[in-house]
């Protein structure tokens, strides 16, 4: 089913469209700031071509969404399962509450990126951003994977301020050369190549079949910052001393 959106396109009318109808594959045509789409959805995929709004794929149960334009802010937010991709950039708390699923952007993101990411036995959430992102990434981050390839030529760099704030668990992989600004001290880090993580093989080769544009092999041969939870104590500046 094809769908035309335009600016007078009410977005609960169009959420209740897509909601009743049966089509597997749905398209939004024209889609300029509609919010909550593919909200609870799963096992369909929906193509939007143009800018959807707030909270894209809220609480996605699975399925594929694709966005063919940038999107804005909370994508993802809470999603469980599923795949949403963003062939331009995305807006703060991309995968806020994040607890399964993928997320791709190819361009940037905004702030808190992964704030509250979760995991639960086989439910990892993985995040991938092929540009930059803003202060606060990986905010109070609790499980899962986020990946920033810094593939942005704004000359900024691959992550501002505050990176890993509160993380207690999961793992970013930043694909640069020198450590974000202002890391807290309760983040560990290590360096690797890309082709030395085998779940980074995994998670680039995937995210690269979305976006062709982008080298696997280059991104494999090049140096990655690997940020954990230092589990010596990630939280000692907050108790008084005995």
């Amino acid at each position: 089913m094809v769908i035309n959106v335009d600016e007078n396109t009410d977005f609960k009318a169009l959420n209740r469209r897509i909601r009743e109808s049966s089509d597997w594959e749905i398209t939004l045509n024209g889609c300029i700031g509609q919010r909550y789409i593919a909200t609870g959805e799963s096992g369909r995929k929906i193509i939007v071509n143009g800018t959807p709004g707030n909270a894209l794929g809220a609480y996605l149960n699975g399925g594929e969404v694709y966005v063919h334009g940038n999107g804005q802010d909370a994508v993802g937010d809470t999603m469980n399962s599923g795949k949403i991709i963003i062939y331009g950039n995305a807006g703060d708390a991309t995968g806020y509450a994040m607890r399964g699923g993928k997320i791709y952007v190819k361009g940037n993101t905004g702030y808190r990126a992964g704030i509250h990411m979760k995991a639960f036995m086989q439910s990892r959430p993985v995040i991938v951003i092929g540009g930059r992102a803003g202060s606060f990434l990986g905010e109070y981050q609790a499980g899962g994977v986020i990946v920033v390839l810094g593939k942005n030529n704004d000359g900024l760099p691959i992550v501002h301020n505050f990176c890993g704030t509160g993380m207690h668990g999961g793992v970013m992989y930043l694909r640069c050369d020198k450590l974000p600004h202002k890391l807290p001290v309760q983040v560990h880090t290590a360096t690797k190549r890309g082709y030395e993580v085998e779940e980074l093989k995994d998670i680039l080769a995937d995210y690269c079949s979305y976006f062709p544009e982008y080298n696997l092999k280059e991104l494999l041969a090049d140096n990655y910052f690997v940020l954990t939870p230092n589990t010596q104590n990630p939280y000692k500046q907050m108790y008084t001393d005995n």
